[in-house]
C-alpha cells in the first residue's frame, strides 16, 4: 500500500510529531528532531516497522519530531498513511 496523495498527521506541539507522507517512486525518509543524535535509530526503527507492517515500499516521509514517544510516532505515521490512500 503506497500513498496516492499527500497527507499530514500530528502537530508541532511539545511531545508530538508531525508526519507528512507524499507519493514517490522510492522510499525517502527525512527526520528532523532536536534529539536525533540520541534517539534517531529508535525513531528509524519505529518507522521501518510501521512501513513493513503496512507494505509501504515507495513514499516520501518527513517527520518533524518534538520529543514524541514511540507510540505517538507510530500512531501519527499510521494515521498519515491511512489518509494518503484514495
Amino acid at each position: 500500500m503506497n500513498p496516492s496523495k499527500m497527507a499530514v498527521a500530528g502537530s508541532l506541539e511539545s511531545s508530538d510529531v508531525m508526519v507528512r507522507v507524499r507519493p514517490a517512486e522510492v522510499l525517502i525518509l527525512e527526520i528532523k528532531s532536536p534529539v536525533l543524535e540520541q534517539y534517531g535509530e529508535a525513531i528509524r526503527q519505529t518507522v521501518a516497522e510501521v512501513l513493513a507492517d503496512r507494505g509501504v515500499t515507495a513514499a516520501e516521509i518527513e517527520l518533524i519530531d518534538r520529543g514524541a514517544l514511540d507510540c505517538t510516532i507510530r500512531a501519527r505515521l499510521e494515521t498519515a498513511l491511512e489518509r494518503s490512500i484514495d
